[in-house]
């Protein structure tokens, strides 16, 4: 009898360390002094972990041109965040290739020394926020919650975790965390001409936008600062494109001589944006160093 309890006992302790195993465990703090970003990752198993990023880009504020506005604006929010002053969780908008995530990752680098610290969080992982915040609440340093690329379809669960993240329950009573996200959408959401129906006019003639539309505004309104960014004109293009061709150790005679065939790239890929500009100075520049 006691050998057939101690049996039973055994298969009980192997079950339970079984199931224990695949069960979502805490987020444990990683080592914060392997990095200054790290990224949240979901295991298959369903376990999340901060891994460091080891290599960072190399991105200055300086490198950053005909951007000067956003930067200013988006500096100002970071240096008050990081001297503890009140600051605002940040939408960064507009076209494509046009700097929103480098500015952040510029940033990054000149505030790091400070105190600063990046976290990137995919958009499926948002839910996972409060575990986040929960393992560096007590650290001495900032952190930025970076969500690259943000955007959403309609019915998506994130999109009302976010909502009620922003709203205070998490972000506001943690005075070491913020939230910076990017997007090609303003109101991070698909608009639809059918939605415009649904605007009202008072008789004296204000408009009242519909449940519809006031539901995809209402996220983005959560964000304290917008920053919107903008196509390049050609002359804003050249400029980034002569910038980048020195960094990468061009001569100024031969910045001037790529300057037709930037023109070329950029109407190649129906876009002058920063992204564009950068591809080109590479290739370029790798060009003449094969010469």
């Amino acid at each position: 009898m006691n050998e057939a309890f101690e049996r039973l006992l055994v298969r009980a302790e192997q079950l339970i360390d079984r199931i224990e195993s695949v069960l979502p465990k805490p987020l444990s703090a990683p080592d914060w002094g392997s990095s200054v970003a790290w990224r949240y990752r979901k295991r298959s198993s369903g376990h999340g972990v901060l891994e460091p990023v080891r290599h960072l880009a190399a991105m200055q504020l300086a490198d950053l041109k005909e951007i000067d506005g956003q930067k200013e604006k988006i500096e100002r929010n970071t240096q008050q965040f990081v001297q503890g002053k009140p600051a605002n969780n940040v939408l960064l908008t507009g076209a494509r290739g046009t700097g929103k995530s480098s500015l952040i990752k510029a940033c990054l680098n000149a505030y790091a020394p400070q105190g600063l610290r990046l976290i990137e969080v995919d958009k499926a992982d948002l839910t996972d926020l409060p575990d986040i915040v929960e393992v560096v609440s007590d650290r001495p340093e900032k952190f930025i919650v970076y969500c690259d690329d943000l955007s959403f379809e309609d019915g998506e669960a994130s999109y009302k975790a976010l909502k009620s993240i922003l709203d205070g329950s998490v972000a506001a009573s943690t005075p070491n965390v913020l939230i910076y996200a990017t997007s090609n959408r303003r109101h991070l959401l698909p608009e639809y001409m059918k939605e415009n129906l649904s605007y009202t006019h008072t008789d004296d003639g204000e408009v009242h936008p519909g449940e519809a539309v006031e539901e995809k505004i209402s996220l983005s309104e959560r964000f304290g600062l917008w920053v919107s960014f903008y196509p390049f004109s050609q002359e804003e293009y050249l400029t980034i494109v002569a910038q980048w061709l020195r960094a990468l150790g061009v001569a100024e005679k031969v910045i001037e001589e790529a300057r037709p065939a930037a023109l070329v790239w950029a109407l190649e890929r129906g876009s002058r944006s920063g992204r564009v500009a950068y591809q080109f100075a590479r290739d370029y520049a790798g060009q003449q160093s094969n010469a």
